[in-house]
């Protein structure tokens, strides 16, 4: 397996908000706003998500791992008998995705873009 890119979300009231501070203070920029979420980024590596409350989940990811083969990580968590929260899904914005909980509770987005 493959982890491309690890980007903390962090759950705001408002996404967009909060966009002068990481753009205008921290001079990043924001690839994607979709209201309910919006990136900001320095560099595909570096990055923070905005989140008021996901679109598509019953649940609120703290973290989301992006990695090359989502199908064949979603197995071996199903395998290693880990909660999946939100099953194996291709969202309407290009990722497909599926949250799982870890032992201690956190919830992780683990995606690839299609």
């Amino acid at each position: 397996m493959t982890v491309r890119r690890i980007v903390p979300n962090l759950t705001v009231a408002d996404p967009v908000a909060d966009a002068p501070f990481w753009t205008g203070l921290l001079g990043l920029e924001t690839p994607m706003d979709m209201g309910w979420v919006v990136n900001h980024r320095a560099a595909d590596a570096v990055q923070v998500q905005l989140i008021s409350r996901d679109a598509t989940a019953p649940e609120d990811s703290r973290v989301s791992v992006e990695v090359e083969d989502v199908d064949a990580v979603h197995a071996q968590a199903v395998a290693a008998g880990y909660e999946i929260v939100h099953p194996l899904t291709d969202e309407p914005w290009g990722v497909r995705r599926f949250f799982v909980r870890t032992p201690q509770g956190v919830v992780v987005n683990v995606l690839a873009h299609r």
